[in-house]
């Protein structure tokens, strides 16, 4: 694609990011009063993720537009990996709240994949600052991004493994949905790797470097979009089953 296309395909889909990103805030700010106050923290937690989550696609998105996509300067990926230092862990906690599980096992679980999630993004951004484009097996963003996944299946050891028993003890629409959920983690979590690694291993793939900038940013922009926005409502549809006795 041109550097034109490249470059409008971006700004749309963040556009579109920044949108999903304040409607489902209002949302959830307003759906969270209808819950008993035992089910509204999980909810909760699913506002502030995309209120952080809008503020910060505001500045990427200045961020592009002002570089006109990286051609005139630096684009300024950190904003992503701080966006992600604060949304993750949250993200984590609110899959584990929602299901109201023992208040021990609820404690350890989060305390542990909170900090999972955090070692996960701090390694990946670690990797995210090596701009080589080379074989995949000789860059240092490759390896960074081996350590960040370790992290990344300890949370899912947690979130499929340690929860068997809570889950269990659902009801059947509330497994239904958290199989739903399991696999939405996967599948949008499963882009961040393929993304992280599209510079690195774009010019293998026929590509030129502009061409996995865009395709990283695209792919970043959807994961975010189903991985907060799409998993919130989730959250919150389990919330609502929780609050009827279901």
């Amino acid at each position: 694609m041109s550097p034109e296309q490249g470059y409008q395909l971006v700004y749309n889909f963040m556009s579109l990011a920044i949108a999903s990103m304040g409607a489902s805030f209002f949302f959830f700010v307003s759906a969270r009063g209808a819950l008993k106050e035992g089910n509204r923290m999980a909810v909760t937690l699913s506002a502030t993720v995309v209120l952080i989550a809008f503020y910060h696609y505001v500045r990427i998105f200045d961020s592009w537009v002002a570089t006109a996509g990286g051609s005139l300067g630096e684009f300024n990926e950190a904003y992503r990996y701080v966006d992600w230092l604060l949304t993750v862990p949250l993200l984590v906690a609110e899959l584990i709240l929602v299901l109201r599980l023992d208040k021990r096992v609820e404690s350890k679980l989060i305390q542990r994949n909170v900090l999972y999630a955090f070692l996960m993004i701090a390694t990946g951004y670690i990797g995210e600052m090596d701009n080589q484009t080379s074989v995949v097996l000789d860059s240092s963003r490759t390896i960074w991004g081996a350590i960040s996944t370790i992290f990344f299946v300890l949370i899912l050891r947690d979130l499929f493994g340690g929860i068997d028993a809570s889950f269990k003890r659902q009801s059947k629409e509330i497994q239904g949905i958290f199989k739903v959920l399991r696999v939405v983690l996967i599948a949008t979590w499963g882009v961040y790797p393929i993304a992280y690694l599209l510079p690195t291993i774009s010019t293998g793939l026929g590509l030129t470097a502009g061409d996995g900038l865009v395709l990283k940013q695209v792919g970043y922009t959807i994961a975010d979009i189903l991985a907060k926005p799409g998993y919130g409502l989730l959250i919150w549809k389990i919330a609502t089953l929780k609050n009827s006795g279901r």
